[in-house]
């Protein structure tokens, strides 16, 4: 090898050494295709639930009789419903209330369970073990099963879906925290800071929680396409968004019904479930070999 080649691997390696983690995870989150062009369809369907009061042709509530479950055409380019409403418009704002439900319930799981995952991993004993029992119970039943009978019990509406879905989530962000503390406290660094004389809190909030919040943000991008699924089939089962507020969930409950007459009513909705569930699942995946260090790619 001659010194100029030796000096520029030499100089590559310092680059790398000394970029900064979040943008090292960037660069090797952007080589993964699959991660990039899942990003870009959140993105889309982020911008859309945003300015659906823009980009929406016409009112979601808003019936037709001349468009009763008009086949797509120009007017209508998704075709109309059973009422006559824009399946189009419907979509757009459903995008909104199944977006706002999957962000809403993770992060209510996160506020929740990080906390209590923190305590148990942190505390031990007694505590872990009260804490660990209670949290296998939850996950003994299935999440779905467990989010239609909170929604059962708190009433059908929207909040009260993201709120089932949000304690439905939290023991799977309740063990996860458990798992990365035990593994993060027995490190040098938290040692040295309690030799130092550091109170507990102090150790949990500023030197171990920062070192295991990529593994939570991996497990929430992969969670809030579970919570989508989730709102999909609450307001399915009449137990998320309320008539005549468009959801994508309801929107396939009633499409149920004309299969044959109009198809295109269930097919849009089910293919805007599929494409933000599988958007999220790609990115989720990419986040992680991006924060992961043990894929450098």
């Amino acid at each position: 090898m001659t010194a100029a080649a030796a000096n520029e691997t030499a100089t590559a390696v310092r680059a790398e050494t000394e970029e900064s983690p979040a943008r090292r995870a960037f660069r090797r989150l952007l080589k993964r295709r699959s991660a990039v062009i899942g990003l870009i369809v959140v993105l889309l369907f982020i911008a859309v639930a945003v300015l659906a009061d823009v980009v929406s042709p016409y009112d979601p509530t808003e019936a037709d009789w001349g468009a009763l479950r008009a086949a797509p055409t120009l007017a209508h380019p998704f075709g109309g419903d059973e009422l006559g409403r824009d399946v189009l418009s419907r979509v757009i704002y459903g995008a909104r209330a199944s977006l706002l439900a999957g962000v809403i319930s993770v992060a209510l799981a996160l506020l929740l369970g990080i906390p209590i995952g923190l305590l148990s991993g942190y505390a031990g004993g007694l505590v872990d073990g009260l804490i660990m029992r209670l949290t296998d119970a939850m996950l003994a039943v299935p999440f779905l099963i467990l989010a239609i009978a909170l929604a059962a019990f708190l009433g059908p509406s929207l909040s009260n879906a993201m709120i089932a879905i949000g304690l439905s989530a939290t023991p799977i962000f309740i063990r996860l925290t458990r798992a990365q503390v035990q593994a993060v406290k027995v490190e040098d660094y938290v040692e040295a800071a309690r030799a130092m004389g550091n109170p507990p809190l102090r150790i949990a909030l500023r030197h171990i929680l920062p070192n295991i919040w990529p593994a939570l943000l991996v497990q929430a991008t992969l969670t809030i396409a579970s919570a989508i699924i989730a709102e999909a089939s609450l307001s399915f089962l009449g137990l998320g968004q309320q008539p005549p507020a468009p959801s994508w969930g309801s929107m396939l409950n009633t499409a149920k019904d004309f299969l044959e007459q109009a198809p295109w009513m269930a097919v849009y909705p089910g293919i805007s479930i599929f494409l933000v569930v599988l958007s999220f699942n790609l990115f989720g995946d990419g986040l992680r070999d991006a924060l992961d260090p043990r894929h450098r790619g």
